[in-house]
């Protein structure tokens, strides 16, 4: 009889209701990529599933195929330690990641050092310095953009083959890649895109973090137009719910009515 096979490593990426009882999860898992999993069972009240399988948690889960294609089902999980919960801001940019995940990642296609970079991005949301969450978003979305094959050589101009000059300024475009930038076209130097480029290769996260806090903004640009391409849609539902906040936040609270004098007549509602 074969032994029960080792837990994986996964985290929680989004989950829907499947019945009364039970629930469907996209799980992002290291030995397989992003993976569908039936959780039978884990919306009852005494489940020991049901205040384990929260996001951006780190999990030892155990799955077993499923009656239904591609779609296997959760057998267990526990806690696995990490990152605290995230909070605020934090929480948005962590919903961010995950649904970048859902849809740049084919299912059952393995990407372990992005998983590892996933897993080290959570606690630099979280502490509260904003320059380092930014440089953690950056990374993450060149290493997803890397991993996922869309991503040129920031080291060359695209089209012709040659290594960018340090001090010359260079453009990332969704169709030519990286190309000399025109005029006041927000660019970066090719010192810092042979950095990045250099980072990526090592595979070394905090390199690329570093790499990306030395132009934090046009490099935010430069990778939300380019992610917006492949994704062939201009906003994702994380941002735009981020929009809808901060509408409301921004609003001011109508002024009290005025108070009536004595004798007047307040009218009818």
């Amino acid at each position: 009889m074969k032994g029960k096979a080792p837990p994986q490593a996964a985290y929680v990426l989004h989950r829907w209701d499947w019945s009364e009882s039970s629930l469907v999860l996209d799980l992002f898992t290291r030995e397989h990529g992003r993976v569908a999993v039936v959780a039978k069972g884990a919306k009852r009240p005494y489940s020991q599933l049901r205040p384990v399988l929260l996001p951006f948690q780190r999990l030892n889960v155990h799955l077993g195929r499923s009656a239904e294609a591609e779609v296997q089902l959760l057998r267990g999980a526990d806690w696995a330690g990490g990152a605290p919960m995230l909070t605020g801001d934090a929480l948005f940019s962590g919903f961010y990641l995950n649904e970048l995940l859902m849809k740049l990642l084919a299912r059952q296609d393995p990407h372990p050092a992005l998983f590892d970079a996933y897993a080290a991005t959570l606690p630099a949301l979280s502490g509260g310095n904003e320059l380092r969450a930014q440089a953690g978003l950056r990374a993450f979305e060149l290493m997803l953009l890397r991993s996922t094959g869309l991503l040129p050589d920031l080291a060359h101009v695209t089209l012709r083959l040659e290594a960018t000059e340090p001090r010359a300024r260079y453009a990332l475009r969704a169709e030519s890649g990286l190309v000399d930038a025109a005029g006041a076209e927000a660019a970066l130097s090719g010192q810092i895109w042979t950095t990045l480029q250099t980072a990526l290769d090592a595979g070394d996260l905090g390199a690329l973090q570093a790499a990306c806090l030395l132009s934090l903004q046009p490099l935010r640009g430069q990778l939300r137009t380019l992610l917006h391409y492949h994704l062939g849609s201009p906003l994702l539902r994380t941002r735009e719910v981020m929009r809808d906040l901060q509408r409301l936040i921004d609003v001011p609270p109508p002024p009290p009515p005025d108070e009536p004098s004595r004798g007047s007549r307040i009218p009818a509602a």
